[in-house]
């Protein structure tokens, strides 16, 4: 069976894996989940290119975009975890204040079930930040079990198609 591939065509644009060209759009969005989570960010231009861009890649940007301009992004890593399972994480995922509750949220998680797929992964995680309840909400709502609390704030997974 043939897994499906970004683009995802949505109501509000597209979401696609990323080009090097959506590196500056995608550190100012980093840097505004930053200051969202009261944390002072370092990540540069440069950081995310080598990360997202190199081959292999150390981490996947996956971009939601509006009328061409970039409205959000996810930003997910490969685990080996103990289970002999690969999954992949989302480590970040933002949309433009102007975009949410737009489905971009919606978008980016089904573009990243999508590319988790094409990577053979099974599980899809996530983690919050203990006081962030509406994202805690939201993952649960999108499928997502809560898994523990290690005291950083609770930890989401999914099984997806093995």
């Amino acid at each position: 069976m043939e897994i499906p591939s970004l683009p995802l065509q949505t109501t509000f644009g597209q979401v696609r894996e990323a080009h090097a060209s959506d590196a500056d759009a995608a550190v100012a969005m980093a840097l505004k989940l930053a200051v969202h989570h009261g944390d002072t960010a370092s990540l540069s231009r440069l950081d995310l290119l080598r990360e997202a861009f190199s081959d292999p890649p150390g981490i996947y940007l996956i971009i939601a975009e509006a009328d061409g301009f970039p409205v959000g992004y996810a930003l997910c890593g490969l685990l080996q975890p103990h289970f002999g399972a690969r999954s992949f994480d989302m480590h970040h995922l933002f949309a433009e204040t102007a975009f949410r509750c737009r489905g971009v949220g919606t978008s980016l998680v089904e573009a990243c079930k999508l590319k988790a797929k094409q990577l053979s992964c099974t599980y899809l995680t996530v983690s919050t930040h203990p006081d962030n309840l509406a994202a805690q909400k939201f993952y649960e709502t999108k499928g997502f079990l809560r898994r523990n609390d290690d005291g950083n704030g609770p930890r989401f997974g999914m099984r997806i198609g093995e």
